[in-house]
């Protein structure tokens, strides 16, 4: 069995807890225009046989200190569901702590859930039809997979990457706290992402076009958005 990876790396902190090794796994089922990594979209690919990306977590075990230990992140892990499991279950059975970056689309998202000691989940909206519009996929996987994970897990980190046009206005705000705060526990916390070009150049450089124009997030906006949430009771965290 072999998993397709784009990069990999150590990360602190960004991608879950703690010193990390950080498999960007390629393939993706969304299509978002501001993605920075859009040459993860592709399930093409180089291929590592599962086995010798577990024999590699394990060998970095020294360095997964303050809690850390391996995140899988995309483009989307779960397009490649089926090794992804495997791969999973293979470092819990070593003692591995395992964490995806996920955009929650995936609805075979919580048979993996007693296998992710950190899940992050991208909610990039509450409107499915908005959703589609830009991504090419609608969010009712995404919804139900949030309910799921309020209701099986005792963690989960929600991120929200907040686009100008898009999800960005105080009225986007209170339409995803409306949602959320029926679900919402202690465990779970909320991240705010705002806007940036840094995929920019790696659109260009693949021969496709940038479409994102006038996508910033203002001061101002992202201080009303804050307010929004906080309000609602909701924990806004950063990393």
């Amino acid at each position: 069995m072999q998993l397709r990876v784009l990069q990999k790396g150590f990360n602190y902190s960004q991608d879950g807890p703690g010193n990390r090794l950080v498999y960007h796994l390629q393939g993706c089922n969304l299509h978002c225009p501001w993605c920075s990594n859009p040459e993860s979209m592709s399930l093409e690919g180089e291929g590592i046989q599962a086995e010798e990306l577990i024999s590699e977590a394990v060998n970095a075990q020294m360095m997964f200190f303050d809690g850390g230990g391996v995140t899988f992140t995309g483009g989307e892990p779960t397009v490649q569901y089926d090794g992804l499991k495997f791969v999973l279950a293979e470092l819990k059975k070593k003692d591995i702590h395992t964490a995806i970056e996920t955009n929650g689309t995936n609805p075979k998202l919580p048979e993996l859930f007693e296998l992710i000691d950190f899940l992050i989940m991208d909610f990039k909206h509450y409107d499915s039809d908005k959703l589609k519009s830009f991504t090419g996929v609608g969010a009712e996987a995404v919804k139900q997979n949030i309910v799921s994970a309020s209701q099986k897990r005792g963690q989960l980190l929600l991120r929200i990457p907040l686009i100008n046009g898009f999800n960005a206005s105080a009225e986007d705000a209170k339409g995803f706290a409306e949602f959320l705060k029926s679900v919402w526990h202690g465990g779970m916390a909320l991240e705010l992402l705002r806007y940036h070009e840094y995929g920019r150049d790696k659109w260009l450089q693949n021969g496709m076009k940038y479409k994102m124009e006038n996508a910033f997030v203002s001061d101002e906006a992202f201080e009303e958005i804050q307010q929004v949430f906080n309000s609602c009771g909701i924990k806004l965290i950063r990393t």
